[in-house]
């Protein structure tokens, strides 16, 4: 089983910042793939289903990002999965808005959605799916760039990656994730 983390904030008034972009994702997935429909358990909300045979756990943390590593060790211990079978599906302002990275491990950058992770699973070495949404330009407009709402014109860019990411995740779900990166940037060149 593959454990797939969605890295948001749960508030109504939230779902559509760009902090939560790993929600978007997982709830794209979701509903392409026709996991079973979300419920509350681990702290957080989380469907089933099967991607390319592999049996994949959709969680959203309802902790807020500063605590979500909670509601993923919480569902990572119940079923016994190692680090490797757990991803990370995140913001990025280090790249591009709709540029996809795959990475194993590594440092959180000052995400503290990932830090809690880090702290909580007592290793930063798991799988981080790095979602693109450009930086601010300004470091001190960096909170409220992240707190603040996808613009419209973002609508572009937002999309046809949220449907990239779902169509491709077949890969990802087979551990090839170069292979899932490429597909996305194919499918998605058009529009970045």
């Amino acid at each position: 089983m593959k454990l797939w983390v969605g890295l948001g904030n749960p508030e109504p008034g939230m779902l559509r910042q760009r902090h939560n972009i790993g929600f978007m994702a997982l709830d794209t997935i979701a509903i392409r793939h026709g996991f079973s429909p979300w419920r509350q358990r681990f702290k957080g909300l989380v469907a089933e289903g099967t991607i390319g045979g592999q049996k994949v756990l959709a969680l959203k943390p309802l902790t807020y990002m500063n605590l979500s590593g909670e509601s993923v060790q919480a569902a990572a211990a119940f079923f016994k999965l190692p680090p490797d079978d757990i991803t990370a599906w995140h913001d990025e302002l280090d790249l591009a808005p709709g540029k996809i990275r795959v990475k194993r491990g590594g440092g959180a950058a000052g995400h503290n959605g990932l830090r809690s992770m880090d702290r909580m699973l007592g290793t930063p070495d798991y799988w981080r799916v790095r979602l693109g949404i450009g930086h601010p330009g300004d470091k001190a407009r960096v909170t409220g760039y992240v707190l603040g709402d996808f613009a419209k014109v973002d609508m572009d860019w937002l999309l046809p990656t949220l449907d990239g990411v779902a169509d491709a995740a077949p890969l990802l779900a087979a551990g090839k994730p170069e292979d899932f990166m490429t597909k996305v940037a194919l499918l998605t060149r058009e529009q970045n």
